[in-house]
């Protein structure tokens, strides 16, 4: 259990980047960094999977397909609308919202996997639903008064609903892969994250290629393969590939096998405040009174999440048969 949470730690610190790296190159579309970070993923993994070629082997066909699923829906779809978001609305509202999947993982677990991990009480998960809600909503107050004269409602609100379309991505990819792990316990979690890493190369190499032919067209001033600071750009993809796809995903695949779903669930609430410190470091400032209300909040909200215990998975009892007489009746 407590290698467990741990693993969960650390995965939080990693993922907690991938919220500043739209913020340190913000004139890179966010199309060219969705691609460029997984392109760089798929790269690194490419030796790693040499090396381990052997557990790679015991995959079948049914487990490379789930791999691409879990890489296109968790990896690509994921990061490019919350890489869009940020843009939009910047790093603290969009980290409170992916904030919200302590909670709902939990609940999505309770409607998906009762028979087999329990299931947490509806009546008991209420309040920590309406807290963190109370959080997003001061998070978003305190962003808004900064928005300054050149605020757009309408990106403001395309940020948001991109968000939630982050929240919706990540939230099923938690949920599939964990129960992938845990119905594989024989496959090494090093194994898996590797091969989510080289079954999305192809697809982010064509990716990244068609991004570079929609820049070309749409914005021939925009300096490519690399954009207008390549040595940054490229640093950072690479960072972020090892740091957060590679490296944070290996942590949480471990922590996925070794905690059911709806404990598990709540601990990513290590990513959504490791990207919040990183966010306001990266601005030199303090939060101020109503963010960090609303992170008590969410702080608050995830603390009574856990602290529901789940009710034990109910054995469905079945009549035993009446013995059968001489007739057969």
């Amino acid at each position: 259990m407590l290698s467990g949470v741990g693993y969960a730690l650390l995965a939080g610190l990693m993922w907690g980047l991938i919220f500043v790296g739209p913020l340190i190159v913000p004139e890179y579309p966010a199309l060219l960094q969705s691609f460029g970070r997984y392109l760089a993923l798929g790269l690194i993994a490419l030796p790693i999977g040499w090396l381990g070629r052997k557990r790679l082997k015991q995959l079948s066909l049914s487990d490379w397909f789930t791999a691409l699923k879990l890489s296109t829906v968790g990896n690509i779809v994921y990061y490019l609308c919350l890489a869009s978001a940020i843009q939009r609305t910047g790093a603290p509202i969009s980290t409170m919202i992916i904030g919200t999947l302590p909670v709902v993982i939990p609940v999505c677990a309770n409607l998906v996997y009762t028979r087999r991990d329990g299931q947490l009480p509806w009546g008991r998960l209420l309040p920590a639903l309406v807290i963190m809600l109370l959080g997003l909503v001061l998070v978003n107050s305190a962003e808004l008064r900064q928005g300054g004269p050149g605020f757009s409602w309408w990106r403001y609100l395309s940020g948001i609903a991109l968000a939630l379309v982050s929240v919706a991505s990540w939230a099923w990819y938690a949920l599939r892969n964990g129960r992938w792990l845990r119905e594989n316990p024989d496959k090494n979690p090093l194994m898996w994250a590797t091969a989510q890493g080289l079954v999305i190369l192809p697809f982010s190499l064509l990716g990244y290629a068609l991004s570079c032919l929609w820049l070309g067209h749409s914005t021939p001033d925009f300096a490519l393969p690399f954009g207008p600071r390549p040595a940054v750009f490229i640093v950072l993809m690479l960072a972020i590939a090892v740091l957060c796809s590679w490296l944070g995903n290996l942590c949480w695949n471990i922590a996925s096998q070794r905690l059911p779903t709806v404990l598990v669930g709540p601990l990513i609430v290590f990513e959504t405040l490791a990207g919040l410190l990183y966010a306001f470091l990266l601005r030199h400032q303090m939060p101020p009174l109503m963010t960090l209300c609303g992170i008590g909040c969410l702080i608050a909200g995830v603390v009574i999440a856990v602290r529901v215990k789940p009710r034990p998975v109910q054995a469905l009892v079945v009549p035993a048969e009446k013995p059968c007489n001489s007739k057969g009746v």
